[in-house]
């Protein structure tokens, strides 16, 4: 190959995207990291205040009688399933259909955005540190709102961001509001997060190891 040809090659690699020049990245908000809405059927709308609390006692008549073979707890949850029964209902439908709505509300709890995987992104929030070094911290998470964790529950997985930044960013208090910009990962984990009398688990689905953290504003 000439020196010319060589040259060309080399201007052409330099033009196209995301070869020779990094996207801008794209500035998004929580919302975006869950996954698409997916429609969950709730045969229990239907159901009577009763008949919901008839499917309570059966299930406790029923773990009741598994646990110490309770010949009485047994008699009580046949007869409440015949009731259910002669109401139309199918009781193990009706429990499969509950395993099944748990099953995606986890999902759509922890699941991700796979468009945003892989993605340069721009995301406001609240810095909750996890590890300092020199008094910057090193390790933190970054949650939706004030007080998440730690005064209020913990956010959905997907609603929360495990970041590692050597560099460090200067906090002040528990919740500092920054913007990250980086890279998005879907990696789960299972963060500590300290409180004056001891730690307690948060599950988080993505990840980032941002290359700049700035201040919010605006």
């Amino acid at each position: 190959m000439t020196m010319f040809a060589r040259l060309v090659l080399i201007l052409s690699l330099a033009v196209l995207p995301g070869l020779g020049q990094a996207a801008d990245p794209r500035e998004i908000s929580w919302d975006t990291l869950a996954p698409p809405a997916v429609v969950i059927e709730n045969p229990f709308e239907t159901l009577t205040d009763d008949q919901m609390d008839t499917l309570r006692q059966i299930l406790r008549f029923e773990a009741l009688a598994e646990r110490s073979d309770d010949a009485e707890a047994s008699t009580e949850a046949q007869a409440l399933r015949k009731q259910m029964a002669e109401d139309g209902l199918d009781v193990d439908g009706l429990f499969a259909a509950r395993l099944s709505i748990m099953e995606k509300r986890e999902a759509a709890a922890t699941g991700v955005n796979e468009e945003l995987v892989g993605t340069s992104v721009r995301l406001p929030g609240y810095v909750l540190p996890l590890e300092f070094k020199d008094r910057k911290a090193i390790e933190f998470l970054l949650v939706p709102t004030v007080g998440a964790c730690v005064h209020t529950p913990p956010p959905p997985a997907n609603q929360i961001v495990h970041v590692v930044y050597p560099e460090g960013v200067e906090v002040n208090g528990l919740f500092t509001p920054v913007w990250i910009t980086g890279t998005m990962v879907a990696q789960s984990s299972v963060q500590k997060v300290g409180y004056v009398d001891g730690q307690a688990p948060v599950s988080v689905s993505y990840s980032m190891q941002p290359l700049l953290v700035e201040e919010y504003g605006g």
